[in-house]
């Protein structure tokens, strides 16, 4: 008789699920991002933090898929939100990681009260993303 079977391969095929969903989610957030659309720059910048978030939250469940992707995205959330505060500090040692692309990227250069509802909504929406992926995954019947 068929039935669902949350065993290994179950996690291979959500964590296969995560992977290609973030190998799309990246290219499409800094397309947004970066576009040279200066009269569109905040919602360019929304968007962007949307799929920063969503990034954050597949690879946090990517990395540990038993935890339970709640705790995922609040987590992810609360230390974006950490990293928005920190952004408003300027020691020399974090202005040197800032000075370099994957330092700028990750930690920001400045701070922005607008950046706090798409992080919200982001998590929230990658919280869905990954939730469906492991809907997806889980209605793959396996014989016993």
């Amino acid at each position: 008789m068929p039935r669902l079977h949350p065993g290994r391969s179950w996690f291979l095929n959500y964590r296969l699920v995560l992977l290609v969903s973030m190998s799309i989610i990246v290219p499409i957030g800094y397309v947004i991002r970066f576009a040279q659309t200066p009269t569109w720059a905040w919602l360019n910048d929304a968007i962007g933090s949307l799929a920063y978030e969503i990034f954050w939250v597949l690879l946090a469940a990517f990395l540990s898929p038993r935890t339970p992707l709640r705790a995922i995205a609040v987590g992810v959330c609360l230390i974006t939100c950490g990293l928005e505060w920190l952004q408003l500090w300027h020691p020399p040692f974090l202005e040197s990681v800032r000075a370099t692309l994957p330092g700028r990227l990750v930690l920001g250069n400045t701070f922005s009260w607008f950046d706090f509802p798409p992080y919200v909504v982001g998590s929230v929406l990658g919280w869905l993303w990954a939730r469906s992926a492991q809907r997806v995954t889980q209605g793959v019947r396996h014989e016993q």
